[in-house]
């Protein structure tokens, strides 16, 4: 997809760039998020604090607020939850502009947008990292897939999901509610986020897969696996899938479905699978729905989160000897890749998404995550391919000169 310059709106970025600082100068919360397929951008700040450790037992009784939870929690790395202290939400349909220009914080009402930008710059030059500093080498890769390859065929496992981490200078002159604003128009279909917490550092990102919904009765979920490049005017009608994209899928699916008959739920209604297409890249979607009323379950969007985390579509299955083989393979610390977030309990609906297509923010750097799902028929070369084109959908924004 090519990358445009095009600014949406100054009085936006203005908007962004201001609340941003009001929560950076505070040290406090920050999540950002537009969700797919909608027009608005929603913004809250933990004014109270920096954002709270949070261990998931019911969601339910969650405050208002957005979730941050890493793929492994640890010592290192654990779930942390933004309160929304404060709300706003820019409407990129123009729609009450009037008051968005209300809830600009006077502070910086008369502040050039690029100043803006260059504190907030200045900030992610000046934050420490914890993070990995090199890029994972092609030739590491490779080898990881074809240990990957070899245990599958051997019948330890039936998919395994390594991932990469690839390390870029983050641009003199990167701005962060631009990038923002030009991920929400290039990826209507994603779950655009930014957010930061003194424990999670500052990531960006434009996920394409919600891991769980719910809203009312309804639960919500999906197996989102296979990769291709969109290509043409019509890609949906381009689509061809090979059989290993097709059975990558299917193992995703089962999963789910699997789950589902661990609770003993038999009631769900399977769509799918369908090719989608999310952030220049195809898919194969089967989506799943669960009326709980009539099941039932009102708290089965807390015990499928449960059940779900992590998923054989960034882990692999069976997930216990697929956790074991990333914990030995992988030369990095995943962090809050591939965990989930999003926001909970805002206007009575809950909605998590797999952190991907993600990007961290820090000492003047950008580490870029992808994964590719290995099963016994994946080519090590073609897997790297996949992952370079994970990796640019965030990173051909951040490198763009604005």
């Amino acid at each position: 997809m090519e990358v445009t310059n095009t600014k949406i709106s100054t009085s936006k970025e203005h908007l962004i760039s201001s609340l941003f600082i009001n929560a950076l100068r505070k040290n406090a919360a920050i999540a950002v998020w537009r969700k797919p397929t909608t027009s608005k951008i929603e913004i809250i700040i933990d004014d109270d604090q920096k954002g709270v450790e949070e261990n998931l037992k019911d969601l339910d009784d969650l405050p208002p607020g957005f979730m941050v939870h890493p793929f492994q929690t640890s010592a290192v790395h654990a779930p942390i939850y933004i309160k929304a202290g404060s709300y706003n939400a820019i409407h990129l349909d123009g729609k009450n502009r009037n008051e968005e220009q209300r809830n600009i914080i006077s502070e910086f009402e008369h502040t050039d947008t690029r100043i803006l930008a260059s504190e907030i710059r200045k900030f992610i030059s000046n934050t420490p990292s914890k993070a990995n500093t090199s890029s994972t080498s092609k030739k590491a890769f490779l080898g990881t897939v074809e240990k990957a390859i070899a245990a599958i065929k051997s019948g330890n496992l039936y998919k395994v999901v390594p991932a990469k981490i690839k390390c870029i200078d983050l641009p003199a002159n990167f701005d962060l509610a631009s990038v923002f604003l030009s991920l929400c128009e290039a990826y209507p279909n994603a779950f655009i986020n930014c957010f930061y917490s003194e424990k999670t550092g500052l990531y960006i990102g434009a996920s394409p897969e919600t891991l769980i919904r719910t809203k009312g009765d309804e639960f919500f979920t999906m197996a989102l696996a296979g990769t291709q490049k969109a290509k043409g005017e019509n890609p949906l009608k381009n689509a061809a899938w090979t059989q290993k994209e097709i059975e990558e899928q299917a193992l995703v699916s089962r999963y789910i479905v699997d789950c589902f008959k661990k609770i003993r739920l038999r009631e769900y209604k399977e769509i799918g699978p369908k090719t989608t297409v999310a952030g220049g890249l195809l898919h194969l979607k089967s989506e799943f729905l669960v009326d709980m009323k009539a099941t039932n379950f009102p708290q089965l969007g807390s015990v499928m989160l449960d059940l779900l985390h992590p998923t054989s579509a960034i882990c692999g299955m069976p997930k216990n000897q697929a956790l074991e083989f990333l914990e030995s393979e992988e030369s990095f610390d995943r962090a809050y890749f591939s965990g989930f977030i999003g926001p909970v309990n805002m206007d009575e609906e809950t909605t998590l998404y797999v952190n991907l297509r993600c990007a961290k923010l820090a000492n003047k750097k950008t580490w870029l995550y992808a994964g590719a799902g290995i099963t016994e028929d994946s080519v090590p070369e073609k897997e790297w391919e996949e992952t370079e084109m994970k990796c640019n959908i965030i990173g051909q924004f951040i490198q763009t000169i604005k």
